[in-house]
């Protein structure tokens, strides 16, 4: 195409929301119109099932759920009066907690007000607000916050060092849906050892995001803890970034949560059309399923080109890998489908992989987020009329230029400035083009089998070493790691004794390796 195509096909495909400010741009997506032909009986199905899902139909069968992340942001939609009221009393006994939190009125034992967050959480209890602290929080914040992420003990005990003596300051967040997710629990567990260990009361800092009635919500009953906030049945993790999970930390760091929830419900609204050219979701679901056609054939590189949107890919991989990477669709047929989603920023990527983008595996396409704002405050020319925001916005636009010329497609959002609102609008459009994309390629994207199996098979790696250990602690001399198998009741699971064996001894657990054998030391403080 000539200059005056591309303007032309620019404008065709070009959305704008006049409400949000907000830009989408899929004019250098390759599709023709044949295909938006062919998929127009598959979009039609599409609004209509989101329809139903937003009306409270069954959306996720495996697990007999509604899924109504929508709501949140609108509880006039919720389908009965008792939703309506659980969703607006969540929301008001979290401002609630939180003015309390600032004011002092709830405070510490030992000092006067609460000065840091210590979140514990794993997947969408950590991803979503992860995202939003660092999009949104203020550079001087009533709270500062960190997280418990993961289970690495080192990891851990790093972020446990940088809070320091402020220990005693600290408010901590555990959030688990059902309060039987071994990675929270174990990370509770970690804090509130450390918490014991310095003479502090656990219970007096701590309090629970999860389910009501769940093994979370009772162990912080039982134990007195400050507070417990709900997590709804209808929310699964990887939307639940406007529910308590995400709107807790980010009222207690400052950040105006009304308005990521009005940007939400914005957003909600444009997507809701029955339209595809004016419906920004289901334009990107289109885009997607032209880039792979629609068997997720080309990965999904996201690129902000803003610091603050750093975590945006992060966030992005799980909603939409955790949502569309599936075996079967919901006839039960094997399509193996899903998106491989995964960026960094602008400009920093243009020294770092945009050299494979440009010349490499076609195997992508990018998804550029561009913001108009600069900086607030004063503008600093580095040259006559060239500001460093100049350079950053030049570097966007002669990337795409330059990818678009050596036929690497591309889409473009565009944002006025990056505050709540914005935010809350990237979510619920990202939310319901994820949606729409699983109606068109027919899977569920409400459920997350291979997660469970992931889980399942960890715990029976567990199961083993404690049958191990029990085999070791009765053991005198060295034995073959063959013989220590099938003590352990597995036979056919050497290879996994062998790396059970091999930690143990790496973390001094009374283990020592011997070739193929296994010498047994003081293992009865480990096996009791």
């Amino acid at each position: 195409m000539d200059n005056l195509e591309l303007w032309q096909r620019y404008q065709e495909w070009l959305y704008y929301h006049p409400g949000i400010n907000l830009y989408l741009d899929v004019s250098r997506m390759r599709f023709n119109p044949e295909l938006v032909q062919a998929l127009e009986p598959k979009f039609v199905r599409a609004f209509q099932d989101m329809a139903a899902l937003e009306g409270g139909a069954i959306a996720n069968p495996d697990e007999d759920r509604m899924v109504g992340h929508y709501w949140l942001r609108d509880p006039d939609l919720a389908p009965s009066e008792a939703l309506k009221q659980e969703i607006r009393e969540s929301l008001d006994q979290i401002e609630t907690f939180v003015r309390k939190v600032h004011s002092g009125a709830i405070r510490p034992p030992h000092a006067e007000r609460f000065t840091d967050i210590l979140a514990i959480g794993i997947g969408g209890s950590a991803l979503g607000p992860q995202f939003v602290a660092e999009a949104l929080a203020p550079h001087h914040p009533p709270m500062a916050i960190h997280f418990v992420d993961n289970i690495d003990p080192a990891g851990i005990d790093r972020t446990l060092a940088q809070l320091g003596d402020r220990l005693d300051r600290t408010l901590v967040i555990v959030t688990s849906k059902s309060g039987g997710t071994p990675e929270t629990r174990n990370g509770m567990l970690e804090v509130s050892h450390v918490y014991q260990q310095k003479g502090l009361a656990f219970s007096q800092h701590a309090v629970a995001i999860t389910m009501k009635g769940s093994k979370m919500d009772e162990y912080a009953t039982s134990e007195h803890w400050l507070a417990s906030f709900p997590m709804f049945d209808w929310v699964g993790g990887r939307t639940s970034e406007l529910s308590a999970v995400g709107l807790l930390p980010a009222a207690l760091q400052g950040i105006d949560i009304r308005a990521m929830l009005a940007g939400a419900k914005e957003m909600d609204g444009a997507t809701r059309i029955s339209d595809l050219k004016t419906n920004p979701a289901a334009l990107l679901a289109l885009a997607w399923y032209h880039a792979g056609g629609g068997k997720g054939e080309k990965d999904m590189v996201i690129l902000p080109y803003k610091d603050s949107l750093l975590l945006f890919s992060r966030y992005l991989q799980q909603l939409v890998m955790e949502s569309l990477g599936k075996e079967k669709d919901l006839e039960g047929q094997t399509v193996y489908q899903g998106i491989a989603v995964y960026g960094n920023k602008g400009s920093t990527d243009q020294h770092a992989y945009v050299q494979q983008l440009r010349e490499g595996v076609p195997n992508f396409f990018l998804t550029f987020i561009e913001v108009l704002e600069d900086r607030q405050g004063n503008v600093l020319e580095l040259e006559p009329g060239i500001t460093s925001g100049d350079y950053l916005s030049g570097l966007l636009m002669g990337t795409r230029q330059a990818l678009y010329e050596n036929q690497r497609d591309s889409i473009t959002i565009t944002i006025p400035r990056v505050n709540p609102y914005t935010v809350g609008a990237l979510i619920a459009l990202y939310e319901r083009a994820v949606g729409l994309y699983a109606s068109l390629v027919n899977i569920n994207a409400y459920h997350q089998p291979g997660v469970e199996a992931g889980k399942k098979a960890a715990a029976s790696v567990l199961d083993l070493q404690k049958r191990v250990l029990q085999a070791l602690q009765v053991t005198t001399e060295p034995i073959g790691l063959a013989t220590l198998a099938a003590k352990a009741g597995a036979a056919d699971q050497v290879e996994a004794v062998y790396k059970i064996v091999r930690h143990l001894e790496a973390n001094h657990r009374g283990v020592k390796l011997e070739g193929d054998r296994a010498r047994p030391g003081m293992l009865k403080v480990l096996a009791g």
